[in-house]
């Protein structure tokens, strides 16, 4: 599927088959290729948190106001993300990079993140919000549908995933094969609505 379909053809949909399991091989395909999103300095921020095991699932179900998607989908992904990974041995994500460029860049990430816990909170957002709408893209390209959630509650969802303290969880995105095609689109505003040039 073509990048422009898939941006299309996605949408958010809230019944899957709960009979219809991914392979390890498509599990590991699309993060890999969630894991091509950017991130700010390359810190690759984002975690990416499977829950396989059914009985995890049923507990994260009854405290996400009983979303169907979270038991019936056949990945469900906890996106998470490191608020330490800007000073955890920050060379290793410039490991391949030329030495003048890893002496400007690795300093840099130190300069712009030590002792702002707002901006740290900020980029894994940012980050994980960009591999979340990568991971929904590549799933639609691989066949599948998916859905962008929130509406639980974080502080249990934490405890049942054991999260540490250094760690926010951002959102779930689930993913499968939907049952029922989506609503129609609800309605877009209009581009010169939401598009403004230079200036407000």
């Amino acid at each position: 599927m073509d990048v422009k379909t898939a941006i299309e053809t996605r949408r958010a949909i809230k019944q899957f088959d709960p009979q219809h399991k991914m392979t390890e091989a498509e599990t590991n395909e699309l993060i890999s290729l969630a894991m091509l999103s950017p991130t700010a300095f390359n810190i690759q921020n984002w975690r990416f948190l499977l829950v396989n095991d059914a009985a995890l699932r049923e507990q994260i179900r009854a405290v996400a106001g009983d979303q169907p998607q979270v038991t019936e989908a056949s990945l469900l992904v906890v996106l998470c993300a490191d608020l330490n990974a800007w000073q955890e041995e920050p060379a290793r994500y410039w490991r391949n990079a030329p030495a003048e460029v890893i002496d400007y860049v690795v300093p840099a990430i130190d300069g712009y993140y030590r002792g702002r816990e707002q901006v740290q909170r900020d980029e894994a957002m940012r980050s994980c919000g960009i591999a979340a709408q990568t991971l929904m893209l590549a799933a639609r390209g691989m066949g599948y549908d998916s859905c962008p959630m929130d509406g639980f509650d974080f502080d249990a969802v934490a405890k049942l995933i054991n999260l540490p303290k250094d760690h926010v969880i951002t959102m779930f995105v689930a993913v499968g094969k939907g049952l029922r095609q989506p609503w129609p689109r609800a309605g877009q505003l209009p581009m010169e609505e939401v598009t403004i040039n230079n200036r407000f």
